[in-house]
């Protein structure tokens, strides 16, 4: 990751506070508590998004019968579930401070219920990408990272002049552009699914979510809500 993103100068303008972001932080945080606890590490995969078993393809000759699953959970479902889960600290950590920098303003664009839709929207496009380009994919896949991606592609269209505090190869501080820091993220990925395997990163996932941010946040935007800054200073 070449830039870590820290804070940005903007601030809140139609909301006193973002609750939705931060209810979606701390869901995600008991929920990795949850299942790093032992007892219920082994139910955790069970709610883990598992392309063959959503489309219940026949992989090498035999059908899914999802053995990854402790307990039963509808596939469809896991569509939702899969975004709460994390791997690892870091893999929450990385998620989290993306949405924490974002999120409130988009939150701010759109309401607390729209964003809320719009945030589990993302993570579904997100995992439906990445169940199509792999449908018969036995990996489980887990982490909020599409829909965080959904975040992104809708703060690209919002903001890209403000300005952002990254640290620049992990240790040098800079201050600069949105476009720059999510753009290079953005860029990122699509290069990223031509020259990696794709089950190593879910890139498809990121590229999902990220699209049907864009689109969304053109429907569930404030009315009055600009695109790209139009108004805003280039001081600012």
């Amino acid at each position: 990751m070449v830039f870590i993103p820290l804070s940005d100068d903007n601030p809140l303008r139609s909301i006193r506070f973002q609750w939705v972001t931060v209810g979606i932080i701390a869901a995600n945080v008991l929920a990795f508590l949850l299942e790093s606890s032992p007892p219920l590490a082994s139910a955790a995969a069970s709610f883990a998004l598992i392309p063959a078993e959503l489309f219940q393809v026949h992989v090498f000759g035999g059908a899914a019968h999802g053995p990854y699953d402790a307990i039963a959970v509808p596939e469809g479902y896991t569509l939702i579930s899969y975004m709460f889960l994390h791997a690892n600290f870091l893999h929450l950590l990385s998620n989290m401070l993306f949405l924490w920098v974002f999120g409130d303003n988009v939150e701010d664009a759109m309401g607390h219920l729209r964003f809320f839709i719009f945030f589990l929207a993302c993570g579904v496009a997100g995992g439906l990408a990445h169940a199509v380009a792999l449908p018969g994919s036995k990996v489980p896949l887990i982490g909020a990272s599409g829909a965080v991606a959904g975040v992104i592609g809708a703060y690209l269209l919002l903001h890209p002049r403000v300005r952002v505090w990254v640290l620049a190869f992990r240790f040098i501080p800079l201050k600069i552009a949105a476009v720059w820091v999510l753009g290079l993220w953005a860029a990122t990925q699509l290069i990223m699914v031509f020259l990696r395997q794709p089950e190593e990163v879910a890139w498809w996932a990121h590229i999902g979510g990220m699209a049907a941010g864009a689109l969304l946040v053109l429907l569930l935007r404030r009315r009055g809500v600009v695109l790209f800054d139009r108004g805003r200073l280039a001081s600012d």
